[in-house]
C-alpha cells in the first residue's frame, strides 16, 4: 500500500503548521513510519509499505498520526483504524477514515490507499546459445544457465535455472516459465543477471560467462531476436584480444495474465454476500442449552458463531454492506407453512440485513417467531441465488451464498442439480456445517477431487467450498469465490463460459 494521505489535521505549532508523520501498525506491533512532511496539515505520503495480504483472515490496521517537532519530541494528533481488506475492497483503492484520540473528537481524515495490484504475469521464454567456450578435455561443454533476479542492497537471487544440454556449444535450452515477480519483483527495469556454467558431474560447474538484461528488455523479443554477448571477466582481463565467450539468443519470449481476487476487486467486479440458516428441528429447541441455536447470555449459538467467522470477513468486499438473508426448514407465519427460503427480516420484498450486526439480529428475532421443522433442502436458496446471478453476467457482479447448517441434507438430488446449474454463472457457495453431525454429504458437493454430476450434466467448474466450525474452533476454509472470478473486463465470456 503507498501510505496515506491525512487532511484537516489540528494545528500544533504556534508560529508555523504541524509537521505531520505517520506510523502504520497492526496487532503486534508497529510495521512502518512514513516520512515527516514540515509545515502541513494535508499531508501526501509517499513512503510504500509491503504487507502480506490473506482473504480469509481478518488484518485489523491502525495508522497513528503525530506533529513531529523533533527526533525526541512528537504530539499525537490522533488515530484510525481499519481491516485490511476494506481498503482492497475500497473503490479506487481510497478509503476514508475519521482520525480520532480518546480524549477528543475527530482531529482530521485519514485517506489510506492501496496500490492497484498487477496481475499474476507469467512468462514464457525460449534462449538458445551459439560457439559458448568448450570446457570439457574429451567433448564439448554441458551448458545450462541459472537467472539471478537482482535485490535492493546490491545482491542476487537465484530465481531459474534451465536444463543441461550434454555435449554441445551451440545448445537450445527448452522452452520454460516464470512468475513475472519472481523475475524482477514488478520492476521491470531491475536487472536481470544470467550466468552461464558447463555442467561437472562432481558439482563444480564451469563459470561460461555472464550477461545481465531486464525485464523491459527481454519484453522487446516478442517483436524481435535479442542477442547478448556473454562475458568472461577474468578472461576479458587476462586476453587483450577477448572478444565474448559466445552469444545467448532469445528466441521467443511471451506473457500471460493470471488474475487473483484482488484484481476482479480492483478491476470493478462487485461481491454479493447472501447468507442461508438451517432452521430445521434437527438442530435442537432454541431454548435449550444443547440446541445449536442456544443463546445463552455468555456467547452466541453456534450458528452466530459461525456467521460472524466468516461474514466478519467478507463483509469488507461488499460495498453496500446489505446481505440478503434466508432461513429454510421451519414453518412460517402467519399459516404456518413450511419455507426453504423465507427472508429472516420478514420482508419477502426486501430480504437485505444491514451489515452482518443487522444479519444476527434478523436472525435471533426469526428465532422468536418460526417453528422449527424440516426437512433440510438446500435447492430453493440456492436456486434463488442463481436467479439473481443469471440477471447480470457481465463480469461487474459476483454472488457469494453462505450456507449454515448442522450437515444433513434431505434433497441431495435436487441440490446436485442447482449447483451444476449454477456453476456458469459468477457465483460461489460456501457450505459450513455446525454442531456433531456427520458431514459426508457436504464433501460430496466438494468437487475438489471428482467434478459433481445431475443427469449426465457435469459441473462447468467447482463452485461448493465446505468447512467446519465448532463452539471455539473455526477452520477457516478457504474462500470458494477466489479461484473462479471473471477476468477483469478484457476476458469476461469465456471464463464465465457464457458463449
Amino acid at each position: 500500500m503507498p501510505g496515506s494521505f491525512p487532511r484537516n489535521l489540528l494545528d500544533m505549532d504556534t508560529f508555523s503548521k504541524s509537521d505531520p508523520g505517520g506510523w502504520q501498525s497492526r496487532a503486534g506491533g508497529m510495521f512502518g513510519r512514513t516520512e515527516v512532511i514540515d509545515n502541513t496539515l494535508n499531508p501526501d505520503f509517499v513512503r510504500k509499505f509491503v504487507l502480506d495480504y490473506y482473504f480469509e483472515e481478518k488484518q485489523n490496521l491502525r495508522f497513528d498520526v503525530y506533529n513531529v517537532d523533533s527526533k525526541s519530541c512528537s504530539d499525537f494528533l490522533g488515530q484510525a483504524f481499519v481491516a485490511l481488506g476494506e481498503v482492497i475492497g475500497s473503490q479506487r483503492g481510497r478509503l476514508e477514515r475519521p482520525l480520532t484520540t480518546e480524549a477528543a473528537g475527530a482531529r482530521g481524515e485519514e485517506v489510506a490507499g492501496s496500490d492497484s495490484p498487477c496481475p499474476q504475469d507469467i512468462v514464457t521464454m525460449q534462449l538458445c546459445a551459439n560457439k559458448l567456450d568448450k570446457k570439457d578435455f574429451f567433448g564439448k561443454s554441458d551448458p545450462f544457465l541459472v537467472f539471478y533476479r537482482s535485490n535492493e542492497d546490491g545482491t542476487f537471487t537465484i530465481c531459474h535455472k534451465t536444463e543441461v544440454v550434454k555435449n554441445t556449444l551451440n545448445p537450445v535450452w527448452q522452452p520454460f516459465t516464470i512468475p513475472v515477480r519472481a523475475l524482477c519483483n514488478g520492476d521491470y527495469d531491475r536487472t536481470v543477471k544470467i550466468d552461464v556454467y558447463d555442467w561437472d558431474r562432481d558439482g563444480s560447474h564451469d563459470f561460461i560467462g555472464e550477461f545481465a538484461t531486464s525485464y523491459r528488455e527481454l519484453s522487446r523479443a516478442q517483436s524481435q531476436f535479442t542477442v547478448y554477448e556473454v562475458l568472461n571477466p577474468r578472461k576479458k582481463c587476462k586476453k587483450k584480444k577477448y572478444v565474448n565467450s559466445g552469444t545467448v539468443t532469445l528466441l521467443s519470449f511471451s506473457v500471460e495474465s493470471e488474475f487473483t481476487f484482488v484484481d476482479y476487486i480492483r478491476g470493478g467486479t462487485q461481491l454479493n454476500f447472501t447468507v442461508a440458516i438451517d432452521f430445521t428441528a434437527s438442530n435442537g429447541l432454541p431454548s435449550q442449552p444443547t440446541s445449536l441455536h442456544y443463546v445463552s447470555p455468555y456467547q452466541l449459538s453456534a450458528y452466530a458463531l459461525a456467521l460472524k467467522a466468516v461474514g466478519e470477513i467478507i463483509q469488507d468486499y461488499d460495498s453496500d454492506k446489505l446481505f440478503p438473508a434466508y432461513g429454510f426448514g421451519a414453518k412460517v407465519p402467519p399459516d404456518g407453512k413450511i419455507s426453504h427460503q423465507f427472508p429472516l427480516n420478514n420482508n419477502v420484498e426486501n430480504p437485505s440485513c444491514a451489515g452482518i450486526e443487522g444479519v444476527l439480529e434478523s436472525y435471533l428475532q426469526s428465532l422468536r417467531t418460526v417453528q422449527l421443522y424440516g426437512p433440510t433442502n438446500f435447492a430453493p436458496v440456492i436456486n434463488q441465488v442463481a436467479g439473481i446471478a443469471a440477471q447480470v453476467t457481465d463480469g461487474s457482479q459476483y454472488h457469494v451464498l453462505l450456507i449454515i447448517t448442522d450437515g444433513v441434507i434431505s434433497d441431495m438430488l435436487q441440490t446436485k442439480e442447482a449447483i451444476v446449474t449454477a456453476s456458469s454463472l459468477p457465483m460461489s457457495i460456501i457450505i459450513v456445517g455446525v454442531g456433531p453431525a456427520e458431514f459426508e454429504a457436504m464433501e460430496e458437493l466438494d468437487g475438489d477431487e471428482v467434478r459433481l454430476s445431475s443427469r449426465g450434466r457435469y459441473a462447468e467448474r467447482d463452485i461448493v467450498q465446505p468447512g467446519r466450525c465448532s463452539l471455539g474452533q473455526w477452520p477457516r476454509p478457504a474462500p470458494a469465490c477466489t479461484p473462479f472470478l471473471p477476468a477483469p473486463r478484457s476476458c469476461l465470456c469465456p471464463l464465465l463460459r457464457l458463449c
